[in-house]
């Protein structure tokens, strides 16, 4: 599979690597859209590393872990490239999609919309899924058969979701304040309900801790890391991490839940433990 019109924006000489930024035209979408990645030593030198790819959350885009996390000096040290999507379609036109900054623009949770009229452009899982992991491994010579998944707040939420719809597809997983319950939060239920419609019986295959309260064994044997703040203010209303880590211990699925007193949702909490999470994909992903 090729890209269809890839056009490189900008490239930067970054810890012995090179950060790029891209356009291309998405075929699943149906508009341009834009993804970062950043590519080691090791892949511009022709090694098939493995891949990490990062889901953002609400109103971000793809410059924002690229730009705020500090990611790319662990990465280079690890030999991972990473990924960074952006975070729905763009100038789709559809009315009242910049209206709201928990539905619409910036707002895609990483899944296919249903309901008109999202259904036509709001299709960020398959994107994701069928398209632009499988260009990017063509394109740059990725390990396809070494990937993981992780992600902040909606990105949380898409990482664990399309981890657990996917499985075999990833072979590493964490998160950051992911919204672990979106069924039981207003940010999931305004986005369900616009995206999948007012039949609650299909929101369930969007919800972490329901995906993982019916697994028989674990999907993640080597475990999945998650990092919570515990100054987050959108913890108690929207985050439910404990419906999560309840659904892991009835799953049998080995989780480390890391709360954090101090840390709030924003990038220096991200920024202050993402080497860890680098760290763990890599005990993974280099084996």
């Amino acid at each position: 599979m090729a890209f269809d019109r890839l056009e490189l924006l900008s490239e930067h000489g970054c810890f012995g690597g090179v950060q790029r930024f891209y356009r291309h035209a998405s075929h699943e979408i149906g508009l341009p859209m834009r993804f970062s990645v950043f590519l080691p030593a090791q892949a511009l030198a022709g090694q098939a590393v493995p891949l990490l790819t990062f889901l953002a959350g609400l109103t971000c885009t793809e410059e924002t872990f690229t730009m705020k996390a500090g990611a790319q000096r662990v990465a280079a040290e690890l030999g991972l490239a990473l990924l960074m999507p952006d975070t729905s379609p763009r100038g789709a036109g559809v009315v009242g999609e910049d209206q709201h900054w928990d539905f619409g623009v910036g707002a895609g949770f990483y899944l296919d919309a249903t309901h008109a009229p999202w259904s036509g452009h709001w299709r960020m899982e398959s994107y994701l899924l069928e398209e632009l992991l499988p260009e990017v491994i063509g394109q740059f010579g990725l390990d396809g058969d070494r990937m993981g998944l992780f992600g902040h707040s909606m990105g949380g939420h898409g990482a664990l979701t399309l981890a657990l719809r996917h499985p075999g597809r990833f072979a590493s997983l964490s998160a950051f304040a992911p919204i672990c319950a979106p069924t039981r939060c207003p940010w999931g239920r305004t986005a369900f309900t616009g995206y999948l419609g007012q039949e609650e019986s299909g929101w369930a295959e969007h919800d972490a801790s329901v995906l993982m309260g019916r697994q028989t064994e674990a999907p993640y044997p080597a475990g999945i890391l998650i990092d919570q703040g515990l100054d987050d203010r959108f913890l108690a209303e929207q985050l439910h991490p404990e419906a999560f880590e309840a659904a892991c211990v009835m799953a049998g699925q080995p989780l480390t839940l890391r709360r954090h007193a101090g840390y709030d949702h924003g990038y220096y909490f991200i920024s202050s433990f993402v080497e860890d999470h680098l760290r763990h994909h890599a005990a993974t992903l280099s084996r």
